[in-house]
């Protein structure tokens, strides 16, 4: 049985603060991302355990209470967040444009090898 629509909103919300929280502590900030060189490997990882992290959290939650509204709630954000982190990490900061996946930023690539 679902939750009422108020219990439901508010749990809602709850979740998308801890999935909030969860990408708050696994990464830096946004604009920290985007300093750093294009496709960092460590950030996407943290990414990676962020997104998974909060996915468990939101379908479980969700689950446990059997209502879809905390699920689209909590999912809406995690993508949002995840975009934003992937978005942030794949751009360069010295054209702001996306870089390739073979990119160099100053000589280094992104496996931190120096390039030619």
């Amino acid at each position: 049985m679902a939750l009422k629509p108020e219990a439901s909103l508010i749990t809602g919300l709850a979740v998308a603060t801890v999935v909030y929280a969860v990408y708050d502590h696994a990464l830096p900030s946004v604009a920290d991302s985007r300093s750093a060189p294009p496709n960092n490997v460590t950030l996407d990882k943290s990414r990676q355990t962020a997104t998974l992290t909060a996915a468990a959290i939101v379908a479980g939650v969700s689950l446990i209470a059997k209502d879809p509204t905390i699920f689209v709630i909590g999912g809406t954000v995690l993508i949002a967040l995840d975009f934003s982190h992937r978005h942030a990490n794949a751009v360069n900061p010295q054209t702001n444009k996306i870089a390739s996946a073979n990119a160099s930023v100053g000589g280094v690539d992104v496996a931190g090898q120096v390039t030619s």
